[in-house]
C-alpha cells in the first residue's frame, strides 16, 4: 500500500488513540515483544532504525518499521520521516502487508501523547495547549490533543513565521473552536501552557532551550517527542512525576548515547504501566513530564487497523511472494 492509499481509509485520530492505547495495555500486562531498536546514522543528526515487535493478547500481530528520519530533507522536497512497514502472520510468520509508514507514524505519535495527556493530565479537562515546531508533528498533535482534552487556546510557535501562518490557515477548521495563538517566542508559548509538547527535530548534540522558568510555575504536563532536542534537564530531573513510553528503550538509549546526556537514569513509571494498572492519582501530581520516544508496537497497532480496513474495502494491490 502506497502512502495515498493508506491515507484512503479514512482511519481517525480516535482509533488511532484506542489502538495506541490498547498497545500500551498490552505492553504493561507483559504482552509485548519490544527489543530496543537498533539503527545506523549515515549523516549527521540523521537516522535509519529497525523497530520490530510483537504484540500478543487480542492483537496478536507482529511487524517492523524501517523508517528514516533526515532533517535536511524537506528541503529538498522530501519528508523528514518516512519509510516502509511490513506487518507479519503471528502464526505463521508470512508477511501479511507491506506498506508506506509516513502516516503511521505521523498520527500514532500524536496518539501515543493523547493517551499520555489522558492520563496523567486528565481526560475532557480544560487546558491551554503549547506546540513548540508546526510541522507533521505539530499538526498530529492538535488533532490528537483535541480528542482527549478540551482545548480553550493552542499556543504555538516555530522559528518560521511562514511555517507558523501556514499551520494557522491549515488547521484553524480542525481545532474544534480553540483559539489558535502564533507566539513570537517559545516562551510565550510555554509560560501559560498546561500541556507543553516539544515536536523539534531530533539532533545529536542539540540546543536545549525549554528550562524549568520557562514553565508553568504552578505545574505542567511536559511531553517531549523529539528525545532531548528541547527541555533543559533541569525539567526531567525537577519534575515529580517522570515517564517514558518504554523504560528499557529509554535506559538502553541513554547508556549508548549521544541522547539524554544529564537525563535521569531511573524512571518511576513507563506508559504500559500507567495503561495497565490505571492513573487515578498521576494526573494531580503537580509537574509532569513524559518523554516519548516512539515505540514499534505503535506501528503494529497501527498498521493492524490499516490492514483490516483495507481488506475489508479492497484497498492495495496484491503481491506474489
Amino acid at each position: 500500500m502506497s502512502r495515498a492509499e493508506v491515507e484512503s481509509l479514512g482511519i481517525s485520530m480516535g482509533e488511532v488513540i484506542a489502538a495506541v492505547e490498547e498497545g500500551f495495555r498490552a505492553k504493561g500486562e507483559g504482552l509485548v515483544e519490544l527489543p530496543p531498536k537498533p539503527g545506523v546514522h549515515p549523516r549527521r543528526d540523521s537516522f535509519i532504525h529497525a523497530m520490530p515487535a510483537y504484540v500478543g493478547g487480542s492483537v496478536d500481530a507482529a511487524g517492523i518499521k524501517w523508517v528514516f528520519g533526515y532533517p535536511e530533507n524537506p528541503q529538498r522536497g522530501l519528508p523528514y520521516i518516512g519509510g516502509l512497514m511490513v506487518l507479519n502472520d503471528a502464526d505463521t510468520g508470512m508477511p501479511l502487508a507491506v506498506m508506506d509508514c509516513t502516516w503511521i507514524t505521523a498520527v500514532r505519535t500524536g496518539a501515543a501523547s493523547a493517551v499520555a495527556a489522558r492520563h496523567l493530565f486528565g481526560e475532557g479537562k480544560e487546558a491551554d495547549v503549547a506546540i513548540l515546531g508546526l510541522g507533521v508533528q505539530g499538526r498530529s498533535h492538535l488533532l490528537a490533543l483535541s480528542e482527549v482534552l478540551r482545548v480553550r487556546r493552542f499556543l504555538l510557535y516555530d522559528v518560521s513565521e511562514r511555517r507558523a501562518a501556514d499551520f494557522v490557515e491549515e488547521m484553524s477548521p480542525r481545532a474544534r473552536g480553540a483559539e489558535l495563538v502564533i507566539c513570537r517566542t517559545f516562551g510565550e508559548a510555554t509560560r501559560e501552557a498546561d500541556v507543553v509538547v516539544s515536536a523539534t527535530p531530533i539532533l545529536e548534540r542539540p540546543n536545549r532551550f525549554v528550562g524549568l522558568n520557562d514553565l508553568k510555575a504552578d505545574g505542567f504536563l511536559a511531553i517531549s517527542i523529539d528525545y532531548d532536542a528541547a527541555f533543559k534537564e533541569e525539567v526531567p530531573n525537577s519534575v515529580d512525576l517522570f515517564v517514558v513510553d518504554d523504560r528499557e528503550q529509554y535506559l538502553w538509549t541513554q547508556r549508548r548515547g549521544p541522547y539524554f546526556r544529564g537525563y535521569p537514569d531511573r524512571v518511576e513509571l513507563d506508559m504500559g504501566e500507567v495503561c495497565a494498572r490505571g492513573s487515578s492519582d498521576l494526573a494531580s501530581r503537580g509537574r509532569r513530564m513524559a518523554l516519548l520516544m516512539g515505540i514499534a508496537s505503535h506501528d503494529v497497532v497501527t498498521a493492524r487497523l490499516i490492514y483490516r480496513r483495507a481488506v475489508e474495502l479492497g484497498v492495495g494491490t496484491l503481491l506474489p511472494l
